[in-house]
């Protein structure tokens, strides 16, 4: 079977700078509460710094794996590498944890809004998914080999 690649369309090029776009973002807000300063934490309310000073190691791991996965899943989709795809599967795994850690085993959906709480972790996982299944299909196309 001949595993040449066939020339993608332009809206594959423009989803695979858009999820590069809002990986990045998410990879600026890892950084952010990685690195975040005690003048940062300082303007949390106590339940809200409670809830990440009190996080478990492996949570940051997976924001971690979450977000440069995600990244270089789209930087992989950029370069037509198959390899995308198990990253974006990582990062959905990771994204999956995270998300239920917080819905679960905290109160954050009670301490922070309703956006921060509960809508954006959600449409989160639903991108993450979205990416997923768009390099599977890329894959299945032979735009990505």
């Amino acid at each position: 079977m001949n595993q040449s690649r066939i020339k993608p369309t332009i809206w594959f090029w423009v989803l695979a700078v858009l999820g590069l776009l809002w990986n990045l973002i998410g990879v600026y807000f890892y950084l952010i509460e990685a690195y975040m300063k005690d003048e940062m934490r300082a303007t949390l309310s106590d339940a809200q710094r409670a809830i990440f000073e009190t996080q478990p190691v492996w949570l940051t791991a997976a924001y971690a794996l979450a977000v440069f996965g995600g990244a270089l899943g789209c930087i992989g989709l950029l370069v037509r590498k198959k390899w995308a795809t198990p990253l974006f599967l990582l990062s959905l795994v990771a994204l999956i944890a995270r998300t239920c850690y917080y819905f679960f085993m905290t109160n954050a959906t009670e301490v922070f809004d309703m956006v921060q709480g509960t809508i954006l972790p959600i449409a989160v996982i639903i991108i993450g998914a979205l990416l997923y299944i768009f390099s599977k299909i890329a894959a299945d196309r032979r735009w990505i080999t």
